[in-house]
């Protein structure tokens, strides 16, 4: 009887086991992601990470228009940015975020997004949910100069590719 019993307990404890392991495992459901998204407070965090964002493409504009303000009119700066402004508000965050749950779904087990969700409701994830717009927000303005550089390097290299394709044609067609 007692060596039925531990049987019992072992054959208990083996399927807990297994249970757990399954449930962890499982797929992540739409729900399951969608309280992720809620525990990130992705609405929020997109709304600040854009208005981050805003500030370095403003002066990027601003940028833009003292480089060529003989041929811009008065109120290129103002007009552009307030487009710009206008696009980041009407873009459908809510839609995206739809878009995204099969990703998710596909990358992360229920087990995951579980941990995902402990990780973001602690004191730690609270965190780095606050501090994530402005580090990108001082990110993206160290970066712009950088981007702007390689961009430059970028299109002189295809001018110059361009440049030496049109002569090879040209050599071609006489």
């Amino acid at each position: 009887m007692k060596r039925f019993l531990i049987s019992l307990t072992m054959c208990g404890v083996f399927a807990a086991t297994v249970v757990a392991q399954d449930a962890s495992g499982a797929p992540a459901t739409k729900e399951d992601v969608e309280r992720y998204f809620s525990a990130i407070h992705s609405h929020d965090m997109m709304n600040q990470m854009v208005a981050a964002m805003a500030k370095p493409m403003h002066e990027m504009v601003h940028q833009q228009y003292l480089k060529d303000k003989d041929k811009l009119p008065a109120d290129f700066e103002e007009r552009t940015n307030k487009m710009m402004d206008d696009m980041f508000k009407d873009m459908p965050f809510d839609e995206m975020m739809q878009a995204m749950v099969p990703a998710y779904q596909k990358h992360f087990t229920k087990g995951d997004i579980d941990s995902l969700v402990t990780f973001y409701s602690s004191p730690t994830g609270q965190k780095v949910l606050r501090e994530l717009p402005a580090i990108m927000g001082e990110a993206m303005q160290s970066m712009m100069p950088i981007m702007q550089r390689y961009m430059a390097t970028v299109k002189d290299r295809i001018d110059q590719e361009t440049a030496e394709a049109l002569k090879e044609s040209e050599k071609k067609a006489n």
